[in-house]
């Protein structure tokens, strides 16, 4: 069995696609969600307090990361990481970039089951691949 590419009705409905494709980033893109999002992500990355707290809460992550590696993770060092989690999200920059995020990410899984009811595929997901469980 062998599928024809070459046909010029297959070749501009594949155009067509790709062009939707791109008509739908764009419009994605300039969305009010996805605009919610780049600002406050900006805020983020503009703000002193917020860059400090997220740097020691990677080096805390990452520490705890190697200690678990190594057998070595204890309940205070997990706990130690989660408060300074909650001390990261308690600012309220933080707090608007994980709403926007949050956000985005519902608008974009409402866009993926739209696209891909109709293939019976998840496509943000498992399209392309095959051997998925």
């Amino acid at each position: 069995m062998s599928i024809e590419t070459d046909a010029p009705e297959a070749s501009a409905t594949d155009d067509a696609v790709e062009t939707l494709a791109a008509e739908l980033g764009a419009a994605i893109a300039d969305s009010s969600t996805y605009r919610r999002f780049e600002e406050a992500k900006e805020a983020v990355q503009n703000d002193e307090e917020a860059q400090q707290r997220i740097s020691e809460f990677e080096q805390l992550r990452q520490e705890f990361a190697v200690a678990k590696q190594a057998g070595q993770a204890d309940q205070e060092t997990m706990e130690k990481v989660q408060a300074a989690q909650q001390d990261l999200h308690s600012l309220p920059v933080m707090q608007e970039y994980v709403e926007a995020q949050d956000e985005l990410q519902d608008r974009l899984e409402t866009l993926n089951m739209a696209i891909s009811d109709p293939l019976d595929v998840d496509f943000g997901g498992k399209a392309g691949g095959c051997c998925h469980d």
